[in-house]
């Protein structure tokens, strides 16, 4: 499995469907990079983006936790 696989079956428990297209938004827009190029060392920095967008979506300790399982993947 990918990187961005993990990651988005990770974000799926937080986010539903909309994980993948959340997950990529982030990768594009933040890391500069296509989703599929997502490898273990953009983890860090994709975490903390996580953590920050996601807070318009669930509460702070959820976004906070998802960003900790991504760092992890």
């Amino acid at each position: 499995m990918s990187v961005y696989q993990d990651v988005t079956t990770v974000s799926k428990t937080f986010l539903g469907p909309a994980a993948e297209q959340f997950i990529a938004r982030q990768c594009q827009l933040h890391l500069k990079i296509e989703p599929a190029a997502l490898s273990k060392a953009h983890l860090s920095a994709l975490s903390r983006h996580v953590e920050v967008a996601g807070i318009r979506y669930m509460d702070e300790a959820k976004s906070k936790e998802l960003a900790r399982k991504i760092a992890l993947c």
